[in-house]
Order: structure tokens, then sequence, then C-alpha cells
């Protein structure tokens, strides 16, 4: 399936998924600041499933409803009156699962994140998050199965891990039919600049908290930020959105023609 290339959310600010704690109410709370609210991650299959029970047993947050599709369709039912694009991290260690969660997302109109991000070694050991990001045929053939089914797609992804390129998994991806790449750029922050050359929608990821962090970002190339921890804190997000917001409308004032420099009485008595 051809991506989405007109993909776009408003404003610029997108809430990361938090194992166990990002479902339709913690959207809910924080969409006034936000433009996309990312639910999950869910586990699919047997074999993520019982990954996350053993999470679960060393005191992690994870979501294990009994039916993990139905959970997705009723969460994204809940956010259906929020003005929010709304999206859903999915964990598999086989893609048949995510082609069915793909398709419950295609009918509600939200994107599918395909999870090749998390590194705990339960997830690792049966071949989700970071494993799949290490083996990108693998990884095209998830996003792949997703956006065959209509699905808008994103990948979540982080830098620093030995032997993968992100420059190369974001061109891979799009040509499988990804639409969005989720970076998580740990303390790489330059990395956006190269994911950035893809034909794809850049979510920057991790140390988001205000303007300096916003505005590195998107001056490394990004088209948006993402929240992690602190989406649960109204200030932080504030300040956020805030910066998105003073960095886009600077964006547009360029483009009109008018001027940019501040005027040299600003600030005066």
């Amino acid at each position: 399936m051809t991506p989405d290339v007109n993909f776009d959310f408003d404003p610029r600010l997108a809430l990361a998924s938090l194992s166990g704690e990002s479902d339709a109410a913690w959207a809910r709370a924080a969409a006034p600041h936000a433009g996309m609210a990312v639910l999950g991650g869910v586990s699919l299959d047997g074999e993520s499933r019982d990954a996350a029970r053993e999470l679960v047993a060393r005191d992690r947050n994870e979501f294990l409803p009994a039916d993990p599709l139905a959970f997705v369709a009723g969460e994204l039912d809940a956010l259906a009156d929020v003005d929010v694009e709304a999206a859903v991290n999915v964990r598999s260690a086989t893609v048949d699962p995510v082609r069915e969660a793909a398709r419950v997302c295609a009918d509600r109109g939200a994107v599918l994140e395909v999870n090749a991000h998390c590194r705990q070694d339960e997830l690792r050991a049966v071949g989700c998050g970071e494993t799949l990001l290490r083996d990108t045929d693998r990884l095209c053939e998830y996003v792949a199965a997703a956006a065959d089914e209509g699905a808008t797609v994103s990948a979540k992804v982080r830098a620093e891990v030995d032997g993968v390129d992100l420059a190369e998994t974001a061109e891979r991806i799009a040509d499988a039919g990804a639409s969005l790449i989720h970076v998580d750029a740990m303390d790489s922050e330059d990395v956006v600049a190269e994911v950035a050359e893809a034909p794809l929608f850049v979510v920057a990821n991790n140390g988001v908290r205000g303007e300096a962090s916003v505005r590195e970002y998107l001056g490394h190339g990004a088209d948006a930020v993402s929240v992690g921890r602190p989406s649960t804190d109204p200030r932080v997000l504030r300040r956020v959105r805030r910066a998105v917001d003073d960095w886009f409308d600077g964006e547009r004032t360029s483009e009109s023609g008018a001027a940019t420099t501040p005027d040299p009485s600003e600030g005066r008595p």
C-alpha cells in the first residue's frame, strides 16, 4: 500500500505510549495539549502476552486484557468524540495479530504503531521490540501487513542499538508502506536529521520537556515531538505545546514573507 504522504496532526505534539498507563482516559486528559495520542503498548499474541506477564511479575505496568483486539477497539471507540489523532502501539512475536489490529485501527481512522522499541529482556526473548528493530526484513513485513489492511502505519524505534542504521531502517519501512517513524533518540539527538531524509512524518522522542528540547529536535528536521513520562503533567505539556506552536508559527510567518526578526524595542521599558 502507498503510505499516506499527507499525514499530519495539529498541534505537532504527540503523547508517547506508556506501558500499562496509556489508555483512553489518559489520552482524554491530555488531549487539550496534544495533536496525537499513542495508546498502549498492547501485547497481541501469546508469546508477547507471556512476556508481558513476566514483566508484571517484576512490578512493571502492562495492559493484559482478556481480548487484546476488543480492548484496542473499545479504547479507540472511547476517543471517538475527542479531538486528537489516535494511535495504538502494539507488540507481537507473529505478524497475523498485527494485521488484525491494523484492521481495527483502519476501521476507526487510527494509526497502527509497530513497536520495535522495547528493550526488556522478556520481550526481546520472544522477538518483540528491539529484536524486531534488529531484523529489518521482519519489521518491514509487519509494516506491510498493517498497511495492506488500510491502516496508517508508524514504527516506534530507538537510537543507539548496535548494528542498526536508523536512516536505512526509515527508508526501508517507508518502502514497506509506513507513513510515520517515532524515534526515541536516546542521547543521539542528531540521528533525527538522518532519519528525516526518508519520506516519512518524523516524531522525535526522549527528554522533551520545553523550548530547548523542542527547538533541538525540530531544528534537526523532525515534523513533531512526543512527550513520554511527563504526559500526565499539564505543566510540562503546556511548556512543550507553547514551544511547538512558537516554532511553527515562526515557520508560517517566514513562508508568508512577513518579517521574522523581533522588534528591537521589545523588552525595553
